[in-house]
C-alpha cells in the first residue's frame, strides 16, 4: 500500500474556478497534491486522515495586495476625510515598532486563516522582520516587501535615501526569502513617492535576484496626474520607458488605465490586481475589457484598514460594482459571472504570488493549499448550483479547515500553528492603551 502525509476522504471538491466533483478523496504528500480520486478507489496509508463529510474542499484564497502595517488601523479609516494616505496611514506607519508589527502580523495571520486566505502579498511596511517571523510560524504562504520610497518631507522615523531604501529589502531578502512559505518582493510604494534613482535601483536589485517588483499603480486620479506632470506620460508608460515592465512586475490596483497602458500590461505580461472595497472610493476599473484582452487581475483586500481581510466580501462587492457599472447599462446580467470571479481569485492570485501553474487548483502536482468549507448549513443548502452558492452565500465564518503547504494549520476553526488566545489578549491590551476599548 502506498503512503501519504494526509488523506481527505469522501468529500466534495472544487478543483478549479469552474468545476465541482462529489465523492472524492484528496491525497497529499510532501506539500503537494498527489491526486484526486473517486472515494475508496485508491488505497493509501496516511499519517493523518480527515473526513470530508459536509465539506467542500477548494483551493485556498489568495490576497494579492494587503498591508500588515495597517492592521491596527481597522475602524479608523472609514468615512475619514481624504487624503487618508497622508492624513492617517503614513503618520501611523511612522510610529510602528517591532512590537507593533509583531502584533499586526499575528492578528492579520489569525484573520486570514479564519477567513480562508492561504497566501498573500504584503505591499510593504517597516520592521518587516518582525512580521516575517510571525508569518513563517503561521504556515501561510506570504510575499513580503519593505516600504520603499525616498520623497522629501517624510516623517524622520521613515525618511530614507534611494540606496538605503532598497538595501532594506536586500536585507529582508537575505534573511527570509525561501524560509517556510515566504518570498521577498522588491517594492515601489508609490511612484509619486519614488525618485527616478530609486525606481532604477529597485529594478536592478530585483532583477539580480529574479524577484518580483511590485508597486501601487493607477489608483488615484491625482496620482496619475502627478506622474503625467512629472514625466509627460502616464504611469505605465513611464515605467515602460524606464525598462521596468515585465512579467516580474505586479501593479496593485491598476484601476485608472488608458488603452495604451492596457496594451503595455498585456504585451509585457504584467501582473495586476484590484481591491474592490478600497477602490470603490476612487474609481471603477474596466475589468471586462481587461479580461477580454487576456489580462486576469487578482483580488486584494488592501489591508484590514479597508474593511478587513475577507476575500469572500471583496468578491461579492466586486460582482455588485461590475453589474451596476458595466452590466446594467449594457443589459448584461452576466458581465462578471461567478466562474470569472473565481478565475480572478485563483489565476490572478497565483500570478501575484509567483505561483502560476502551482497554486489555485486542487489537482495532482499543485501545492496543497486548500480550505474546507462547511456546506452542511441552512444558508448553503439546498442548492441547484453549488459553485454559485459558494460564491453567493459562503463567507469567512464557513471556513472550517485550512491546509497550507500540505500542513494542517486549522481544524474545525481551531488554529494549530499560532497561539490565538495570546494574540487576541495582546490585541485587546493594545486597544485599551490606545483608548479605543474599555
Amino acid at each position: 500500500m502506498e503512503t501519504c502525509d494526509l488523506l481527505i476522504q469522501n468529500t466534495t471538491v472544487m478543483t478549479d474556478y469552474e468545476t465541482i466533483m462529489t465523492g472524492m478523496d484528496i491525497v497529499i504528500e510532501d506539500g503537494r497534491i498527489l491526486g484526486v480520486f473517486p472515494a475508496g478507489t485508491e488505497e493509501y496509508e496516511a499519517k493523518k486522515t480527515l473526513s470530508g463529510k459536509g465539506r467542500v474542499y477548494m483551493p485556498g484564497l489568495i490576497d494579492s495586495h494587503m498591508h500588515t502595517g495597517q492592521q491596527l488601523l481597522k475602524g479608523l479609516v472609514l468615512d475619514a476625510k481624504p487624503i487618508i494616505w497622508t492624513r492617517i496611514m503614513l503618520p501611523f506607519e511612522s510610529t510602528l515598532t517591532p512590537e507593533k508589527m509583531k502584533l499586526s502580523a499575528g492578528v492579520a495571520a489569525l484573520e486570514m486563516i479564519k477567513s480562508g486566505t492561504t497566501a498573500f502579498v504584503d505591499a510593504g511596511s517597516y520592521y518587516m522582520d518582525s512580521a516575517a517571523e510571525v508569518y513563517c510560524e503561521s504556515g501561510l504562504r506570504g510575499c513580503l516587501s519593505c516600504s520603499t520610497m525616498d520623497e522629501e518631507g517624510l516623517p524622520e522615523s521613515i525618511a530614507s535615501d534611494a540606496r538605503s531604501a532598497v538595501e532594506a529589502t536586500d536585507h529582508l531578502y537575505d534573511d527570509w526569502h525561501g524560509k517556510g512559505g515566504l518570498k521577498v518582493y522588491y517594492s515601489l510604494r508609490a511612484l509619486n513617492s519614488c525618485s527616478d534613482e530609486l525606481i532604477r535601483l529597485a529594478k536592478e536589485h530585483a532583477e539580480e535576484r529574479d524577484a518580483v517588483l511590485q508597486a501601487h499603480m493607477n489608483e488615484y486620479q491625482a496620482e496619475v496626474d502627478g506622474i503625467v506632470k512629472r514625466t509627460g506620460m502616464r504611469p505605465y508608460e513611464f515605467l515602460e520607458r524606464e525598462g521596468v515592465l515585465s512579467g516580474r512586475f505586479l501593479g496593485a490596483h491598476s484601476i485608472i488605465l488608458s488603452d495604451r497602458e492596457k496594451e503595455l500590461i498585456k504585451d509585457r505580461g504584467v501582473r495586476t490586481c484590484h481591491c474592490p472595497f478600497s477602490n470603490c472610493g476612487k474609481a471603477v476599473p474596466d475589468t471586462p475589457d481587461l479580461i477580454a484582452r487576456g489580462i486576469i487581475p487578482g483580488f486584494g483586500t488592501d489591508g484590514a484598514a479597508h474593511g478587513g481581510l475577507s476575500l469572500w466580501s471583496e468578491m461579492k462587492i466586486f460582482r455588485s460594482v461590475m453589474n451596476i457599472y458595466h452590466g446594467v447599462p449594457k443589459r448584461n446580467s452576466k458581465v462578471m459571472p461567478a466562474e470569472t470571479l473565481f478565475e480572478m481569485m485563483y489565476e490572478g492570485g497565483a500570478a501575484a504570488i509567483d505561483e502560476t501553474g502551482s497554486c489555485g487548483k486542487v489537482e495532482a502536482g499543485y501545492r496543497a493549499d486548500l480550505i474546507g468549507v462547511d456546506i452542511d448549513q441552512p444558508h448553503m443548502l439546498p442548492t441547484g448550483n453549488l459553485l454559485h452558492t459558494l460564491f453567493e452565500c459562503a463567507d469567512a465564518g464557513d471556513v472550517r479547515e485550512m491546509i497550507a503547504g500540505g500542513k494542517l494549520i486549522m481544524k474545525n476553526r481551531e488554529i494549530l500553528t499560532l497561539d490565538e488566545e495570546k494574540i487576541m489578549f495582546e490585541a485587546k491590551e493594545y486597544m485599551k492603551k490606545a483608548g479605543t476599548f474599555a
